[in-house]
């Protein structure tokens, strides 16, 4: 009978088996006993039962081995595939930087094929002006074993030098001491052009946010400047017209009405130029206060009638029977209704200008100033909100305004927290709507204003009429 030990090889079950066997043999020969041969002869097959057991954990054995081996080359292969198909430059040196592996994308950054990459030193292909620091920095891997974006000019082979991100990792042995270097070569040409790109945006908006502060600033101040000489020739014209109005010709006082008159328009521009600037730079504030809507549209209609008559228009009221109490800044929505008026009666030829308001729903109302005019192309409805611009531009002078006007009405009507838009077809009239609270919140905060809260910034009514009106 033959016992083995579990932990002993195949190797040496084999040879033990042989040597009972050579000495069965052996027994079985010089002995001359039956019974001796029989039993030499039992124990021979139990011998060979042993050997086709450990035949079998050898097949065994040797099928864990291929699978083993055949797992590991499949993962050498996915490695090598990885390596040679990575989209950034995979090389590996020694530690002086001389090439040993480089993969498909590397060669096409330095423009030579791998296998004439191998056995050079990479600082070949490092800028002149760099070479020294690049060996100061394979120097520097001895300590400390990686650099990370380390950015170097490489020159290829026949092509234009390119900027480079290397990051760099030093392989070590068990002992910890440095056998090889890894290197991740990046083409950082596309970036560092973007980044250059992108400080030189950053740089012209901070010239733009300047200019634009310095232009705010300048349009306040020049509109201060501008306004104090002007009230006084509103003041002086307005004295020589009621106390010598009976005795100066009738030429004369024509001319003192132009003077009048056209100083209005001009302190209207003014005005305008004025609230455009505290609009744009965030320092109006709303003057909140409870009124009757319906009053206050009709005052403002009965002042725009003059300058309606001269174009024989009709102003029309659609007023709620009731009065409409609002809170809001009342200036303010006077301003926005001498807006809408004055631009529909400027761009209606014949018919009317309708003002309409109305209660609206969750305590909305809407105003509405349709008339029978020109008309906006749809094409030009999202560019009437913008300021300077008109839509017909060769009407500019023609019927005049800065084109702040509508600009200014949006500020104001979103300061409100509502909303307007425009409905209208190319000579079909226009319709301006403007939703807004009923009663406007305060402003979580106050900002301080330029100008005094007694001082009114609305254009004047009077500003848009005719000098003889």
């Amino acid at each position: 009978m033959y016992l083995f030990d579990e932990n002993s090889s195949i190797e040496q079950r084999v040879s033990q088996v042989q040597r009972q066997s050579e000495l069965l043999c052996q027994n079985a020969i010089d002995s001359h006993s039956p019974h001796q041969i029989a039993y030499c002869i039992e124990e021979l097959r139990e011998a060979l039962e042993e050997l086709c057991v450990a035949e079998e954990e050898l097949k065994q054995q040797n099928e864990e081995l291929m699978a083993a081996r055949q797992s590991v080359e499949q993962e050498r292969q996915r490695y090598q595939e990885l390596f040679e198909f990575a989209p950034d430059g995979y090389v590996v040196t020694d530690i002086h930087g001389t090439v040993r592996e480089a993969n498909c994308a590397a060669a096409g950054l330095l423009n030579l094929a791998p296998q004439y990459l191998v056995g050079k030193p990479l600082i070949n292909f490092v800028a002149d002006g760099q070479r020294r620091e690049f060996r100061s920095m394979l120097l520097q891997l001895q300590r400390v074993h990686r650099l990370q974006e380390w950015e170097v000019q490489l020159c290829p082979r026949q092509k234009a030098a390119f900027e480079a991100a290397l990051t760099v990792a030093a392989v070590r042995n068990h002992y910890g001491q440095s056998i090889a270097l890894r290197w991740l070569m990046r083409d950082i040409t596309a970036r560092k052009q973007a980044e250059s790109h992108l400080h030189q945006v950053q740089l012209q908006n901070l010239e733009l946010i300047e200019s634009n502060r310095l232009k705010n600033q300048f349009m306040g101040i020049i509109s201060h400047e501008l306004r104090t000489p002007m009230n006084a020739i509103l003041g002086f014209s307005d004295l020589l017209l009621r106390r010598f109005h009976d005795r100066y010709e009738p030429q004369q006082i024509a001319f003192l009405e132009r003077i009048l008159n056209n100083a209005k328009h001009l302190l209207l521009i003014i005005e305008e130029i004025l609230a455009y600037s505290r609009l744009k730079a965030h320092r109006l504030e709303l003057q909140l206060e409870a009124f009757d809507l319906l009053e206050l549209a009709r005052i403002t209609a009965e002042e725009m009638q003059c300058m309606a008559d001269q174009k024989a228009l009709a102003l029309e009221l659609d007023l709620p029977p009731s009065p409409l109490v609002v809170c809001n800044d009342r200036t303010r929505v006077r301003q926005i209704l001498v807006n809408l008026l004055s631009n529909a009666i400027k761009f209606t030829n014949t018919g009317r200008v309708t003002l309409a308001i109305a209660p609206g729903e969750a305590e909305k109302l809407l105003i509405t100033v349709q008339d029978t005019g020109i008309g906006i192309d749809p094409a030009h409805q999202g560019r009437i909100f913008q300021e300077f611009w008109q839509v017909n531009q060769s009407n500019t002078r023609s019927q005049g305004g800065t084109g702040l006007g509508l600009s200014i009405t949006r500020s104001l009507v979103t300061l409100m927290q509502g909303k307007i838009w425009v409905e209208s077809e190319l000579g079909q009239g226009a319709a301006f709507r403007i939703e807004l609270p009923r009663n406007v919140p305060s402003p979580p905060i106050h900002l301080e204003q330029d100008l005094s809260p007694d001082q009114d910034l609305s254009p004047t009514i009077e500003a848009n009429l005719d000098p003889f009106c």
